[in-house]
């Protein structure tokens, strides 16, 4: 693996956990930012998680509705958990 390749790869998993830390980063962006810092099309991201390229695909593209077991293992590999962030939207009512 050439430096450029493995500098590369940090710098974009090092942009994807700030904009974690931020509260930035969404269903389908942040399967889409995970991939693509592994370095992986979508077949290869799902091999690894035992999901079909379609599978990816749709998470990608706000079209599925993954398990909450499904999001966890993908995102543990990053370091990260799945729950609940606060939206710029203020709840109903108030």
């Amino acid at each position: 693996m050439a430096s450029g390749d493995h500098e590369t790869r940090r710098a974009a998993r090092r942009a994807l956990a700030e904009a974690a830390e931020r509260g930035e980063l969404r269903l389908p962006d942040a399967v889409r930012a995970m991939r693509r810092a592994l370095d992986l099309n979508q077949q290869e991201f799902g091999r690894l998680f035992k999901l079909t390229r379609r599978q990816i695909s749709e998470l990608e593209n706000a079209a599925g509705d993954p398990k909450l077991s499904t999001l966890t293992r993908i995102a543990r590999v990053f370091g990260m958990g799945v729950g609940f962030v606060p939206t710029s939207t203020p709840p109903r009512g108030e």
